[in-house]
């Protein structure tokens, strides 16, 4: 049974696949409700991946409300007001946030624009992509008055990005299938964070053409699809047995992501990107930029 994760990995890919066929994205990030202060001291957020924005940006301090699945050490006795799909509309109210940080989504768009519409600040942030992640980064820079900051981490990104790029073209392309559940199977498809990052890092993403972001795939498309790895992004073990002993799946090489970086996306971005490429070229010598 895994415990490595929180169960916030599963139930956001699930989230996002409900919000790839129920809704197009909206754009880059938005207000709703009335302006936020110049000067914002109260921060909810609904995710864990903007809690740890928040954190990076040296604003950790104004944090007085975190969902549910957060689990970082910084917010351990801060609030909980519950998860990405069922927020607590009374108490991130009752918190009197100058600003609520949200990843907008269909199952949460009704709790979100009641609180707007009785006067809590909202700033939705789409979290599709990694440039929607890198605007993200930016918008609540600005709103928190570290712009600087942000900047920073958002050039720290594109660094990393540009130097795991560099690093792939001296190695082979495997053939990957990115796993976020195995029953039902569901798998990073065209458009999906992990798909851009599978590029990234010199990888065949063999659902490329699954038809969707994330993707409830067969497993007779999963055979014939023939990787050479297996990412298990998974939060639970449910059907993986039956999974890899399928044909050719069972002669594949199988990992599993060692941390939330490549899971959450937020200021880990790069770090998640590094950790995605040791996993799929384990041979390629050591980067003398990669922390170690």
């Amino acid at each position: 049974m895994k415990t490595r994760l929180a169960p916030f990995v599963l139930l956001a890919a699930l989230c996002l696949v409900t919000a790839v066929h129920a809704a197009p994205p909206q754009g880059g990030p938005r207000f709703l409700g009335p302006k936020p202060p110049e000067k914002v001291k109260r921060v909810v957020t609904l995710v864990p991946s903007l809690t740890e924005t928040v954190i990076a940006l040296g604003a950790g301090s104004t944090l007085v409300g975190v969902s549910s699945f957060d689990e970082a050490k910084e917010v351990a006795g801060v609030p909980r007001v519950g998860g990405f799909v069922n927020p607590s509309i009374e108490r991130v109210v009752g918190l009197e946030p100058d600003l609520v940080l949200v990843q907008p989504g269909p199952g949460n768009q009704r709790a979100v624009e009641t609180m707007a519409r009785v006067g809590v600040p909202i700033l939705l942030l789409p979290l599709h992509t990694v440039a929607d992640t890198l605007e993200a980064l930016r918008a609540v820079g600005k709103a928190l008055g570290k712009q600087k900051e942000a900047e920073a981490l958002v050039q720290g990104i594109e660094s990393t990005r540009a130097r795991i790029r560099e690093r792939a073209k001296g190695s082979r392309a495997p053939r990957v299938l990115f796993v976020y559940g195995f029953e039902p199977l569901i798998v990073a498809g065209p458009g999906s964070f992990a798909d851009e990052l599978l590029r990234d890092a010199g990888a065949i993403n063999v659902a490329a053409e699954a038809g969707s972001a994330y993707a409830n795939y067969s497993l007779e498309r999963a055979v014939a699809s023939r990787p050479e790895v297996v990412v298990d992004a998974a939060d639970v073990d449910v059907g993986k047995d039956k999974v890899a002993s399928l044909p050719l799946l069972s002669q594949a090489r199988w990992v599993e992501v060692p941390s939330m970086a490549l899971l959450q996306p937020g200021p880990s971005l790069g770090r998640g990107l590094e950790e995605l490429f040791e996993l799929l070229h384990p041979a390629a010598k050591p980067d003398a930029g990669t922390p170690r």
